[in-house]
Parts: structure tokens; sequence; C-alpha cells
């Protein structure tokens, strides 16, 4: 009596099984799924039902860095990662053979064929739309192996050296453009402003004589040696009366 009664005992204990948090169990009856267990302690049938533990945890898998050309015929290297997790253990364990690696090789094709349809400045400027609709492709077909893929991120874009020569002389080259732009309209505004202020000082009657000797006195507050010669605004005035008495 007290044998099966410690044989039972045993039984129970060998039976039970821990599954992790963050992972649940797939439980298979004579190498047949049977069902999936969840994290905690569970019992099975020793010897005859085996778990297999999943991790269905976010993962994190790197695109290997690739050459991709782009629409206007420029040669890049590129990489990036994969964030994603799964969701139905049991298909992505006995529906389809290695999950990680179909996610990996559908990755670096959907990249190597979304950026060969954009030009090179789509691919520098619009880097986070380019990567949406990759997610968008491989999340699709994820769904077939119980996977979802949270993002994909492109991370490093290498251009040939030459190609970043070019791209640096057109950005020099922008920004001159808008400097001289700047000091053009700088300049254009005070020819304006001169131009009004002149108009100011000849309607004012001694307002010319008043901004001559404000003048005068700024330059001289130069320590450095000048000679200075003020003659009276009206002298050629005076010269005209004079030739036309005569």
């Amino acid at each position: 009596m007290w044998f099966f009664v410690i044989l039972a005992i045993v039984a129970v204990g060998m039976g039970l099984r821990i599954v992790p948090e963050g992972y649940k169990g797939l439980v298979t009856l004579f190498g047949k799924y049977s069902r999936t267990i969840l994290p905690g302690l569970n019992l099975v049938i020793p010897f005859i039902e085996l778990v297999q533990n999943v991790d269905i945890r976010e993962q994190v898998m790197d695109i290997p860095t690739q050459e991709v050309i782009t629409n206007d015929n420029v040669s890049c290297m590129v990489d990036g990662i994969v964030r994603f997790s799964v969701v139905d253990s049991s298909v992505a364990i006995y529906k389809v053979q290695n999950y990680r690696s179909q996610i990996a090789a559908k990755s670096q094709t959907s990249l190597r064929d979304v950026i060969g349809s954009v030009t090179l400045d789509e691919v520098l400027a619009k880097r986070a739309d380019i990567a949406e609709h990759i997610k968008a492709i491989v999340d699709e077909s994820a769904d077939k192996w119980g996977v979802d893929i949270h993002a994909i991120e492109i991370q490093n874009i290498e251009i040939p050296a030459d190609m970043k020569r070019a791209m640096a002389q057109q950005a020099e080259a922008e920004r001159d453009k808008k400097a001289r732009i700047i000091k053009a309209e700088g300049e254009k505004d005070a020819a304006v402003k001169l131009a009004e202020a002149a108009t100011i000082l000849s309607k004012a009657e001694g307002a010319l004589a008043l901004r001559t000797l404000q003048t005068l006195k700024e330059m001289s507050a130069d320590p450095s040696e000048k000679i200075i010669v003020a003659l009276p605004g009206d002298l050629f005035n005076m010269k005209k009366l004079i030739s036309r008495e005569k």
C-alpha cells in the first residue's frame, strides 16, 4: 500500500513543470502537439508528455549590412534592426522551420526592394517612412508564422565617398546662396532707409548741417591723426548766385 502511495507521489512530482514568466510551454503527447501551458506551476503526464518553452518576450534581430542600389542608380550599404515577438507559439514552432531565419530573410529582401524603388534623396530624407513600409511587408508574412513585427529601423546608410563630396558641395552652395540672398535683402532695406532719411533731411531746414556736425564729432573721437576740412553746405549755391550776377 505504502509503495503505491510513494509511487504516486513520485509520479506527481516528476509531472510538475515550471514555465518561467515571459515564456509559454508547448506540450506534446507522443510527439504530437497537445496544448499550451502558461507561466507558473503546471502538471503533465511524466514520460508521456514533453514540454518545450517558447520565449514570447520582445526580441531584437539585426538586419546585416547589405549593398542596395537606389532607383537613381546609387549604390549604398544599409543595415537595420527588427523588433518582434511570438504571439502564437504553436504556429511559430510547428508551422514554420526556424521563424527567426524566415524573418531575417524576409526583412533583407524587403529592404532591398523598397530602397531600390526610391531615390537616394528619398532614402536620406524619409528613412522613417521607408522603414514603416518595410515593416508592413514583413508583418504581412510574419502573421503566418505566429509572429508580430513591432518595428523595423534603418540604422546606417553608407554612400560612396565621391557622392558624399558632391552632396557636401551642394549643401555648401545652398548655404552660400542663402547668405547672398540675406545680404542682398539687408542692403536693399538699408538703401530704402537711407533714402527715407535723405528725404527727411532735405526737407528740414538746417537738419543736414546738424547731421554733418554730428558726423564730424564722431570722427574726431578717433585718436588717429586726420585733417578735416569743413565747407558750408551752401557754398556751391553761393557760387551759382555770383556767376548769375556777373
